[in-house]
């Protein structure tokens, strides 16, 4: 899966954090969740913004990032 489709990294939107694209939910919320024991669906239901996709990207950028040090894009023209 290619994540970067879903996760950016905007110093404009939640100070920098890395949020899932066109939203304000942050991937260290969506893991929290995850960690918590909520299955994709709650999740869904607690962030209606967000798409199957996306948790899946998020759980996948976790995954990714396990193997090596990723940086999050940031979004073009972004200061």
């Amino acid at each position: 899966m290619d994540y970067n489709q879903h996760i950016i990294r905007d110093p404009k939107v939640c100070g920098g954090e890395a949020v899932i694209r066109g939203t304000r939910v942050t991937l260290r919320t969506v893991l929290a969740s995850l960690a918590e024991g909520a299955m994709v669906e709650q999740i869904l239901q607690d962030f209606p913004t967000l798409t199957e996709a996306d948790v899946r990207a998020v759980i996948a950028f976790a995954a990714a990032s396990t193997q090596e040090d990723l940086a999050t894009p940031s979004t073009p023209g972004a200061v």
